[in-house]
């Protein structure tokens, strides 16, 4: 079986669509089954594929399409030239790793996409107005033309049955988490932190999106170091790609007077967020929305203790030595507490590993999700 999966997206730093993109692809080749993954990508994205992500299995290939990085040129491109290339290449499957729009009848080969959320409708200040209106489109656009659809968790399979009523009966749905597993790979320091060596740190990672409630996270570092409740010298490191909330964030830490202990990092490979996420004293998540949350299952793979708001999707996936803290009435307060109570009393660094995040168990769910469409076409 062929599958081919395009990843153009637009940050060119690695985001979690992109991993995404890449640990699908990853665990599609580990399979018998699979006898080829062809993986698009833009020429802006060649570097942090190579370098971040380990797609090195001989049945992965790598395409690069060379358009402008504007969402005019890839939303274009989506709808007139990959089908032709699609039908070229001819592969079996054709998986959307995000929803952009496409048109079903120009494609041979049958298609399915993974629903990471359902922020266009949830969130629409992520995006901002009119952009908004077109991610809309996009998703509606998407998720009526491919013959099967996968949701990253059973919170974004609800919400997608809430805002897609007659979906359920018409094409098959199905939940399937994200792969989330660290390979034999060595931790690396980040070349970044070079010059920190040694220095204790707190961690968040998360795009810089208003849902992120980084602002929250980085207030509440801010009150702890002032008190004097951290360890000393202690950072606070935060990875992630820059978005709408970016100047307001750094705006924020200036007006703090934090500037110099709070450090922002992005386009890490593996090693380097493998080497945070084992030497974090804390990992902190304060979203008040998510699909699935890849950072916080990566986070308590390789056994940092975690502190996160306590919504549905993290009761979800979450390991049971989470630390949860309320969004609502006084969540700054609630949020230093949780800080600063998983600091003063440390939980096990044990790695927690869901069974249904590993490799092996996501490409059969998918294998099977592949054949039901499949035969539907042959019906």
């Amino acid at each position: 079986m062929h599958i081919l999966i395009p990843i153009l997206h637009r940050p060119e730093k690695p985001t979690g669509v992109c991993r995404h993109g890449a640990n699908l692809a990853q665990c599609l080749a580990e399979r018998d089954e699979v006898s080829r993954v062809t993986v698009l990508i833009g020429s802006w994205q060649v570097d942090y594929f190579a370098n971040s992500f380990d797609l090195d299995s001989p049945k992965i290939k790598l395409i690069d399409i060379d358009i402008k990085n504007s969402s005019v040129s890839r939303n274009v491109w989506f709808l007139n030239e990959l089908p032709r290339l699609a039908n070229r290449l001819q592969p079996d499957v054709v998986h959307l790793s995000f929803p952009f729009p496409i048109v079903r009848r120009w494609f041979k080969a049958p298609l399915v996409a993974t629903i990471h959320d359902l922020y266009p409708y949830e969130c629409p200040q992520n995006f901002g107005y009119p952009q908004v209106w077109f991610n809309q489109w996009f998703l509606r656009q998407c998720v009526g033309q491919c013959q099967g659809l996968s949701c990253v968790s059973q919170v974004t399979l609800d919400a997608l049955k809430a805002y897609f009523p007659t979906l359920q009966r018409r094409k098959p749905l199905r939940v399937i988490y994200n792969s989330v597993e660290f390979g034999a790979g060595e931790a690396a320091v980040p070349a970044q932190l070079a010059q920190d060596l040694g220095k204790p740190f707190l961690l968040g990672v998360a795009q810089h999106r208003k849902n992120k409630n980084l602002d929250l996270l980085i207030r509440a570092y801010a009150q702890l170091s002032q008190a004097q409740r951290l360890t000393p010298g202690a950072q606070l490191c935060l990875v992630g790609s820059s978005g709408p909330e970016t100047e307001a964030l750094h705006q924020l830490v200036q007006a703090l007077g934090v500037q110099g202990q709070v450090r922002f990092l992005s386009g890490l490979s593996d090693g380097e967020l493998r080497w945070l996420y084992e030497h974090a004293e804390v990992f902190v998540m304060p979203s008040s929305t998510e699909g699935f949350c890849l950072p916080l299952v990566e986070a308590q793979t390789l056994g940092c203790p975690i502190v996160c708001s306590d919504i549905a999707i993290f009761h979800e996936i979450a390991s049971p030595h989470c630390r949860y803290f309320s969004l609502t009435e006084a969540p700054l307060s609630n949020l230093v507490q949780a800080m600063e109570n998983a600091l003063t009393q440390p939980a096990p660094r044990d790695s927690y590993i869901n069974p249904a995040f590993l490799k092996k168990t996501v490409a059969q769910q998918y294998l099977n999700l592949y054949g039901v469409v499949r035969s539907k076409l042959q019906i």
